[in-house]
């Protein structure tokens, strides 16, 4: 808890245009809705196109995979007050299981990077955009 991670993600694209952008915040929370010890409670701002990226420490390190956000409504209608900036990560223990499947992946995970510039710019190699159509 209390820990500063960092996301590199495609917010809002139609709006935000399609670059990259780098987000950080902390992880609040060691469990997360309810106390889901699956994942993690975080202040990293999150809108639709965060979803799906890696939540990453300053040495470039997976800690998790961004998830979800509080909904506004539904908090709003049960305690009368919006949430502000509450967001959740799936713990990567937890997606470890997943890569673990597929060989192709392991064999081309890197190691800590040796500045916070250096697991940025590895980050944003390892990311990208994912448009799915109706």
């Amino acid at each position: 808890m209390g820990q500063e991670v960092f996301t590199i993600g495609y917010p809002n694209p139609d709006l935000q245009g399609v670059s990259a952008k780098y987000t950080e915040g902390t992880i609040n929370s060691l469990t997360g809705f309810q106390d889901d010890i699956r994942l993690y409670q975080i202040s990293i701002p999150v809108q639709p196109g965060n979803s799906g990226g890696a939540l990453l420490d300053e040495n470039g390190n997976i800690l998790g995979i961004v998830m979800a956000m509080l909904d506004a409504k539904t908090t709003f209608k049960i305690t009368g007050s919006l949430p502000q900036n509450v967001n959740y990560a799936v713990k990567s223990v937890y997606a470890q299981a997943l890569l673990d499947t597929l060989p192709e992946v392991v064999g081309k995970l890197s190691s800590a990077a040796k500045t916070k510039s250096d697991a940025i710019s590895n980050a944003e190699k390892s990311t990208v955009m994912v448009v799915c159509y109706d």
